[in-house]
């Protein structure tokens, strides 16, 4: 996430851009570092840029650097609410992208009314840190597969962790799972985090749609976390994604901020 602090007075002194390594840039004014700026490539290959400073001169000084060096597109994240931000990146001709919708999710299911989920037929719940990893991992390329033939994989928002090339799933013990049959069938994972526990994925496979698999398995989830005495989890939801807005909306989930992507073409 990017951010710019505010100084009453950011000094006299000309401000010096650093290129220190291939993907981080400092600019200097005086004697010390008033901003950074770092890229990295996603899994997904897009290349997503951040800048924290002190001032405006020392974020364009430092933005300026960085979009001569890399090639486009670029992309970066914000907090919607911090417009200084927000406004700092626009000026140098980054345009929204898309924006993911932060939600506070409770656990208790006299709250969420997912006690008396009945699961749908033929299917159970493997908990987390049950599955076998063999059909885990499968599910998980059919379901990357199917999301990136249809709306893409970067409109799903995610963790974004390193990783080694190809692999796509980092900790299957985070996964809970639908199995039917000798299949499985949908995934959802949990991670805790210091705050809150965090919804980072929940999927159904395509040919299992609209069978209330999701539903059982975000029922098991916020079950699960009920049990263990956390009150409220938290997730995030690309606005354009109707199907998930409505299942974490209806069970009384509360919008608690949003995030923008940028990109500069």
């Amino acid at each position: 996430m990017n951010s710019m602090h505010s100084l009453s007075d950011p000094g006299n002194h000309a401000v010096v851009v650093t290129q220190v390594s291939d993907t981080q840039w400092h600019v200097v004014e005086g004697d010390r570092v008033v901003g950074r700026g770092d890229a990295s490539l996603r899994p997904d290959g897009r290349l997503f840029i951040s800048i924290d400073a002190w001032h405006s001169a020392a974020f364009d000084s430092i933005a300026d650097a960085m979009l001569a060096c890399l090639p486009a597109p670029l992309y970066t994240v914000v907090d919607e609410a911090d417009q200084d931000t927000t406004s700092a990146w626009e000026r140098t001709g980054f345009t929204a992208a898309r924006r993911e919708w932060g939600y506070l999710v409770p656990t208790d299911p006299q709250v969420t009314g997912l006690g008396s989920v009945r699961l749908p037929s033929g299917v159970t719940i493997v908990p987390a840190g049950e599955a076998e990893e063999g059909l885990l991992r499968a599910l998980d390329r059919v379901i990357r597969d199917e999301v990136e033939a249809a709306a893409g994989w970067r409109t799903m928002p995610a963790e974004v962790l390193p990783r080694p090339a190809g692999t796509t799933l980092l900790d299957p013990s985070k996964y809970a799972v639908a199995r039917h049959g000798d299949q499985y069938v949908g995934l959802v994972r949990v991670v805790s985090l210091t705050r809150q526990p965090r919804i980072g994925l929940i999927a159904v496979r395509g040919d299992r749609h609209r069978h209330g698999i999701a539903r059982a398995l975000l029922a098991h989830a916020l079950g699960s976390l009920h049990c263990s005495g956390t009150a409220s989890a938290w997730t995030e939801v690309d606005e354009s994604n109707a199907a998930a807005t409505a299942l974490f909306e209806g069970i009384g989930a509360r919008r608690s901020g949003s995030t923008l992507e940028l990109v500069r073409r």
